[in-house]
């Protein structure tokens, strides 16, 4: 009779636990994002300024890709250049402006510095090879550094 008992008092119990447990969770509570303030019809997003115009596409892009290691004035000194090994090219080397010709500047701001025999620590943008015009504005930018 003993073993019987305990037989059913842990069946029972399992199905207890079973029986107690869901299959399925309730979904989490989701949190409501604040609303955020719809731009004025007067003041386009940055972005946009910059998709409407390849100049200041390009400029914006210097300003947040390129500055990180060549630096706001382009010297190779921007605060992502103290790790790296070699150093970021000067660009306003008047040497260095007169030894490439703009071919060379696509093709390493495009492709990355390993496109060019040059170090992979200058990463590839292959997210302008659709935009050539936006491509020839950074060239542009980039010829505008000489001898700064």
């Amino acid at each position: 009779m003993r073993k019987h008992g305990i037989g059913l008092l842990i069946v029972g119990s399992s199905l207890a636990l079973w029986g107690c447990t869901s299959k399925e969770t309730a979904p989490a509570e989701q949190k409501a994002e604040p609303a955020k303030a719809a731009p004025s019809a007067a003041e386009p997003e940055p972005t946009e300024v910059a998709a409407a115009d390849p100049a200041a596409e390009a400029k914006e892009i210097f300003e947040n890709r390129c500055t990180v290691c060549h630096g706001t004035q382009g010297k190779g000194d921007g605060p992502g250049s103290a790790a790296l090994d070699p150093k970021p090219r000067d660009l306003t080397s008047a040497e260095w402006q007169e030894s490439v010709d703009d071919e060379h500047l696509r093709k390493i701001v495009v492709y990355g510095g390993s496109a060019v025999g040059k170090s992979a620590a200058m990463p590839a943008n292959p997210d302008l090879d659709a935009k050539p015009e936006v491509v020839a504005e950074l060239v542009k930018v980039i010829r505008s550094l000489e001898g700064k």
